[in-house]
């Protein structure tokens, strides 16, 4: 199932919107030995730079057969050995990683969908006890050059109660990361944390 208003731009208008090393450090990410799942890896934009940044494995997950193969070449041409490209449908499917597999998720610019709870249960059944998940979506502006309708956007206020809702502790309550998004950042708990199976409640 594709997220709903969620065509892409060309890959040089997408890369001009985000310094991504930068936002990566905005959001929390400083394990230099983490594995990391990307939910919607598209050109590869954050899976590339989170693999620069780790000695562990990124997976980039990604629908679209496009996308994962973009991200697949840019890797192979940086010499990066450490990015697994998967194409699936994460959204109807999971991920197909196992419970408590990885230190940290990316869930940028895709909780517009029709289920963001899903896909937050989701990134909760794949993240061990003290991983953090990282989310960035644009911000609720006209002006922004591209993103979806305004009536689907979520807030940050409602990206906090999501997070509350599936199991998440709020470490970073929002960041902003001008020009056209904002971000915050969730982390499970050690203790009081549902039975993994339970995620796909």
């Amino acid at each position: 199932m594709k997220v709903r208003d969620s065509g892409m731009p060309d890959s040089a208008t997408w890369e001009q919107f985000f310094d991504a090393p930068l936002v990566l450090r905005q959001v929390g990410f400083d394990d230099r030995r983490a594995d990391v799942v990307d939910f919607g890896c598209g050109y590869g934009t954050f899976s590339i730079a989170a693999a620069q940044m780790t000695a562990g494995t990124v997976y980039a997950i990604d629908l679209d057969p496009g996308m994962v193969a973009a991200t697949a070449a840019r890797a192979a041409s940086l010499g990066l050995g450490n990015v697994r490209t998967v194409e699936r449908d994460f959204d109807a499917d999971g991920t197909g990683l196992p419970d408590r597999s990885v230190r940290f998720a990316m869930l940028f610019n895709l909780l517009h969908t029709e289920a963001p709870l899903r896909m937050l249960r989701e990134a909760r059944r794949v993240l061990a006890p003290g991983g953090k998940l990282a989310i960035i979506h644009w911000v609720h502006d006209a002006a922004t050059p591209r993103g979806p309708e305004l009536g689907i956007r979520p807030s940050p206020e409602q990206c906090r109660g999501w997070l509350g809702q599936v199991g998440f502790a709020i470490l970073v309550p929002f960041i902003a990361l001008p020009p056209y998004h904002f971000g915050l950042t969730g982390t499970l708990p050690y203790h009081g944390l549902p039975p993994a199976s339970a995620a796909n409640n």
